[in-house]
Parts: C-alpha cells; sequence; structure tokens
C-alpha cells in the first residue's frame, strides 16, 4: 500500500511539509444575527489565524433547490434522523484538516445543509502547503487559503476558521491542544452538530484521523453529535485497485445514514481550489463511482 504522505490521491502531501506563517491580515467583522436568508449572503466570515478572502465570489451560483436537499428544520433534533435526510441542525461546524477536505469530501453535505437553512462553518486546521499537487503557479499556503475562501462561499458557508498546524504533521501536535482549539471554535459559533471524515480518515492520510480525534474530543466536552463522512467498502476497494490509493470504507451495516445529494453547489467549490482538482485527481472516479449519494457514520450521539 502506497505512503499516504505521497500517494497521487485527492490531498496528497510531501513528506517534509513547511510551517511558515502568513502576516495576519484585517479580522472582518461577524455576519449580524440572526443569519441572512440563503439568497443574501455573501462570502464566508470569520477568524483566520492568517486571514485570507477570495476576491469577488459570491458562491450563490447554481444553488440547488431546497426540496432537493437533505431536511434541516429551525430547531435541532439529535435523535438519529430516518435514511435518506440529515439531522435538523440549525448550526454544523465542519472539522476538516486541509483546505479543499470541505469541498472533495464534505461539499455535498454543507451544501445540503446550508441550503435547508443551517448555519455552517469551517475549521480548517492546516494551509495544506505540503501537497504534491500544485496545478497553478503561486505558494500554496497562500492559494489554497484564498481557494478555501471561495469554496466555502460557493457551498454556503458562513464562517471559516483556517489554523496553521503544518501539514502533513497533525498527528504529531498535542491532542488536548488540537481538541481545545476545536472546543474554542464551537463555542463561538455555537453548532447542533459537527460534521467530519471517519476515524480511519478515508483516504488514508493522517492528518484526516487526527482532526476527527480533535473533534471527537471537543465534542465529548461539549455534549455534542459527530457524523462522520465515509465511503461504501466496495468504492475504496475499487478506489484501491483502480489508483492504489490508500482509501478506507466500510459494510452496508456499518452505515448509519445513507443521503441523496445534489452536487452542484459542490462541483462549483471543488473548481475553486484550482491547485488541487487536476485531471486525473482520484477525486473525480470517486464522485463518479458515489454518484447521487453520501454516507455517514454516527460517530457521538448528542448529550440529552
Amino acid at each position: 500500500m502506497p505512503d499516504p504522505t505521497t500517494r497521487p490521491a485527492d490531498d496528497a502531501r510531501e513528506a517534509a511539509p513547511r510551517n511558515r506563517a502568513l502576516p495576519a491580515e484585517p479580522v472582518p467583522a461577524r455576519l449580524p444575527e440572526p443569519r441572512p436568508a440563503p439568497d443574501d449572503r455573501g462570502s464566508p466570515q470569520g477568524l483566520y489565524d492568517n486571514q485570507h478572502r477570495a476576491p469577488g465570489s459570491d458562491g450563490r451560483d447554481g444553488a440547488h433547490d431546497p426540496a432537493d436537499a437533505a431536511h434541516v428544520s429551525s430547531a435541532p433534533d439529535h435523535s438519529p434522523p430516518p435514511d435518506g435526510r440529515l439531522p435538523r441542525w440549525r448550526s454544523v461546524l465542519a472539522v476538516v484538516a486541509h483546505p479543499d477536505d470541505e469541498s472533495f469530501a464534505l461539499g455535498a453535505l454543507l451544501a445540503a445543509f446550508a441550503a435547508d437553512g443551517a448555519r455552517v462553518s469551517v475549521l480548517c486546521l492546516t494551509h495544506g502547503e505540503a501537497s504534491t499537487l500544485h496545478g497553478v503557479a503561486g505558494d500554496l499556503e497562500r492559494l489554497r487559503a484564498g481557494e478555501l475562501a471561495a469554496a466555502a462561499a460557493a457551498l454556503g458557508a458562513d464562517d471559516v476558521r483556517l489554523l496553521a498546524y503544518p501539514d502533513g504533521r497533525l498527528a504529531a501536535a498535542d491532542p488536548a491542544e488540537l481538541a481545545g482549539r476545536v472546543e474554542a471554535v464551537a463555542q463561538e459559533t455555537g453548532p447542533d452538530g459537527l460534521l467530519v471524515f471517519d476515524p480511519t480518515g478515508v483516504t488514508g492520510h493522517p492528518d484526516h484521523a487526527a482532526a476527527t480525534a480533535a473533534a471527537l474530543g471537543a465534542a465529548e466536552g461539549l455534549g455534542l453529535p459527530v457524523l462522520g463522512w465515509t465511503v461504501p467498502e466496495a468504492v475504496a476497494d475499487q478506489l484501491r485497485r483502480e489508483h492504489g490509493a490508500a482509501f478506507d470504507g466500510h459494510p452496508p451495516e456499518a452505515v448509519d445514514l445513507t443521503v441523496t445529494v445534489d452536487r452542484a453547489r459542490q462541483f462549483k467549490a471543488v473548481a475553486c481550489h484550482r491547485s488541487q482538482a487536476v485531471p486525473g485527481s482520484v477525486l473525480w472516479r470517486r464522485l463518479e463511482l458515489l454518484g447521487d449519494r453520501e454516507h455517514l457514520r454516527l460517530l457521538r450521539p448528542g448529550d440529552d
């Protein structure tokens, strides 16, 4: 099986990531409450450790009919949802390791939450600076920060936080510190639940597993439910055979929720990641195999 830090997968990484800090830029004002109606939202706003904004993108083109998305009502509900429907969270926080994880993996789910009125926040723990994919010229730390902002807007996210942990070394960070950073953002954004990668990391990247472990640690302290994105074992096996990619999946009996999704906004968000969504990436084959379905596991139920 190939080394997950160098494999040609969705977000392949070099083995020796850099850890440079970028100059801080002004922090924008927060969106007012209550949350604007979906048609009136602009770019997501929030605190970045190093703030970057994508110019001129409102992310609203191609928004699908809310009736086509998984249902989210105005009140939180921590009970197990019926098959085919996301839980009725008013607010959701996605915790990911790299810019593009929110789009390549969680994009259709986040777009469904946003289209039905949930406030969507994204916490990304690294700048993704160690990627071996480099579809456009420029410094990846800066490029990928801007790509994240534009992609989050395309998905309908309101709030994006970008931290500066070293790409490829997230598993070496202090787990308690990581969980504390996630908990602090959750306390500020007030989610009814967290959306993360499956604890396996799904694509074989150890950063994904570390990000999920941090989210689970934070959720334990806050009493929040956690949904983990996964792929069917059959899809993972196909990707391993075709691409040599270190994918992990689950059999049907281990999947708690299968959701029908509209990928229109996800594809717009993916297109924002020009440095990563290169021809030949396993991303495209994965989306083809998944079709209009996404699969989730309930990693932690909410406290009553």
